[in-house]
């Protein structure tokens, strides 16, 4: 293979942009015809979606993970060098769209002719805007019956402040004007502002792990050049390394002798492990130290789950999946966990429930591995009083995400839980249901804006555990899936939280514990009692199985025993001989209830601890 000499191409024509829109909105089609009109790939009907490599990508129809691909295009005879990030629409993967616009001099917004605006638009528009990035507008899917592009042009100029003029109208399925985008690119979005003649100065803004190459970082050069062989340093692990290959991505690797300023590829230089290609991070050459470029927030996961094997011989397997599936998505944080029920596992931070469900679908189709997941909670914090608690600790407020390490009342002075800032943009006609439902998960309202004559945007300040486990489905199912929804970290608040145990026959069942939101715990306690009803088997005795917030007892359902006929012998004869054996047989159970032990079967923890689907 032909190594491609890059030096040929200037930072006067290098242009570095992605594509960012709501989901389904034809990110990855529009990518798909940019890489053909430039001839990175060949034309074939089969090319749909080639950068979405992964299975579960493929299955789902979304993107999970940005793609990067470089395209080589001639304009006006001049050649133009342009490198291409296709980017994730959901709302949990917004963490890969910021770090794609790090590397980025300007977008493509693309905006669905039919659907309009919906949320994500909203908030990927703003996360380019405070990036100070050039935005071409791309109004998408005007083949379409339904297609209205008048109306969208005057959305994305009522909230975006963008002349409708500068809108450009594509099909990219059908290939209709896409060649337009390519040129306005060109025409719009600045040359990188760096220069060759500078020390390197690489920004690493993805990784991915390779099993016989070690890791692979993509970079984006804003300064110098990097070629084989040379010695680097990361700004962040202080590590040595020595470059083993540089190169473009067309979305194939391609090797380079070198990579100039302004251009992005990617770079092998054995690294072992993902923690060391830290996304963020400077790489600079030995012995010439840079200035670090301001890296990301590290994404905070917002929603935890356990995991654990569904048989404890399979520990070590999934450890190892776990390791290496962790280092191809570098925003799951993993902790060690056990539970007496289900034996050793983790306790996993995701950034959402679709990154959980996804992340769980890689663990079972690229390692093999089945895991039981526990439903997911948020991390709450609590503010401690007692002095003697805060030397423990050697802070004065802990962060529980387990319910077993929920402190005392008394030693707290307050509970704080996770808030986010909601954008719900919806048709008006659903406006009441939207707000009822909003309002019964204790959300307040902040604002709420038209759009159009009939489409308004609602901004809400939300808990985190009344969205986490089925708000979205809920909303989708009241709005007829018209309604779409985004949201923010918003910090934390102070909350009145609880501790909510489970009792069987008056001894706390550990593993079911919840922390709870005191008006919504007699709901839930009593929820949680008819299911465990369900699920425990009979014994020979009574068990009652009780919710419980300290002392005080909030629900109860009660499991009859199994019993035998005693009255069957007799017939006829006097009430008081059915009295006396009913009476004996009633000592009797009492007595078995004493020394009885109840014991709750693994499989009903799963059914339990699983998602409260069945509501």
């Amino acid at each position: 293979q032909e190594k491609l000499d890059m030096s040929t191409y200037p930072v006067e024509s290098i242009r570095n942009f992605s594509i960012i829109a709501h989901v389904d909105h034809g990110k990855s089609t529009l990518a798909d015809r940019l890489l053909e009109i430039t001839g990175t790939i060949s034309k074939t009907d089969r090319n749909k979606q080639v950068l979405d490599k992964l299975q579960v990508e493929r299955e789902r129809g979304i993107t999970v993970k940005a793609q990067s691909a470089s395209l080589f295009y001639n304009h006006e005879g001049i050649n133009y060098l342009l490198n291409l990030i296709d980017t994730p629409g959901h709302v949990d993967f917004s963490y890969e769209v910021s770090r794609s616009l790090s590397a980025c001099q300007g977008v493509i917004l693309v905006v669905d002719a039919n659907e309009g605006i919906q949320a994500q638009t909203v908030a990927n528009f703003y996360l380019a805007f405070e990036a100070q990035l050039s935005i071409i507008p791309v109004i998408n899917k005007i083949d379409l019956k339904n297609a209205d592009p008048e109306r969208v042009e005057k959305q994305i100029e009522k909230l975006f402040d963008i002349p409708t003029d500068e809108c450009i109208r594509i099909s990219a399925k059908q290939g209709t004007n896409v060649e337009k985008v390519l040129h306005k690119v060109i025409e719009k979005i600045p040359p990188p502002q760096c220069n060759t003649a500078d020390p390197l100065k690489a920004l690493v803004f993805d990784s991915t792990f390779d099993h016989y190459r070690g890791v692979v970082a993509n970079i984006a050069l804003f300064g110098g050049e990097i070629a084989k062989g040379h010695k680097i340093v990361s700004a962040h692990t202080k590590k040595r390394y020595e470059v083993n290959e540089v190169g473009i991505l067309t979305p194939d690797e391609q090797p380079t002798h070198k990579l100039h300023a302004g251009q992005v590829g990617y770079l092998i230089a054995g690294m072992k492990e993902v923690a060391e290609a830290q996304i963020g991070d400077t790489l600079f050459l030995y012995k010439q130290p840079v200035e670090p470029l301001p890296g990301f927030k590290s994404a905070k996961p917002m929603v935890f789950a356990g995991m654990y094997p569904i048989d404890q011989t399979e520990y070590n397997n999934l450890k190892s999946a776990l390791e290496r599936l962790t280092l191809n998505d570098s925003s799951v944080t993993v902790h060690r966990d056990s539970s007496l029920a289900l034996g050793a596992g983790w306790r996993l931070g995701f950034l959402g429930l679709l990154h959980m469900e996804v992340f769980n679908q890689r663990l079972e189709q690229e390692y093999n591995m089945s895991v039981i997941l526990t439903a997911p909670t948020v991390p709450y914090k609590a503010v401690l009083s007692s002095a003697k608690l805060i030397k423990e600790y050697g802070k004065d407020h802990i962060t529980i995400i387990n319910p077993a390490q929920f402190p005392d009342k008394l030693s707290v002075s307050e509970y704080l839980e996770p808030t986010v800032l909601g954008t719900i943009v919806t048709p008006q006609e659903y406006i009441g249901k939207i707000i009822t439902l909003c309002q019964d998960r204790r959300a307040v309202q902040k604002d709420m804006l038209y759009i159009d004559e009939n489409r308004v945007m609602l901004k809400y300040l939300f808990p985190l555990n009344e969205i986490v486990v089925d708000f979205y489905d809920a909303l989708k199912s009241l709005s007829s899936g018209y309604a779409s929804f985004d949201y923010e970290d918003a910090g934390y608040q102070a909350a009145d939280l609880i501790k909510m145990d489970i009792l069987l026959n008056g001894n706390p069942v550990e593993e079911l514990a919840t922390i709870i939101h005191n008006d919504k715990a007699y709901a839930a306690g009593k929820l949680l009692c008819e299911r465990l009803k369900e699920t425990i088997p009979r014994q020979l005795f009574e068990i009652a199985i009780q919710a419980a917030i300290g002392k005080k007892i909030i629900a109860r359902e009660t499991l009859k025993a199994y019993r035998k006929n005693v009255v069957a012998k007799c017939y006829g004869g006097d009430i008081t001989r059915r009295m006396k054996l009913l009476k004996r047989q009633a000592e009797g159970k009492r007595l078995m209830r004493k020394i009885g032990n109840v014991e709750v079967p693994r499989d009903a923890f799963i059914r339990i601890l699983k998602r409260e689907t069945d509501k």
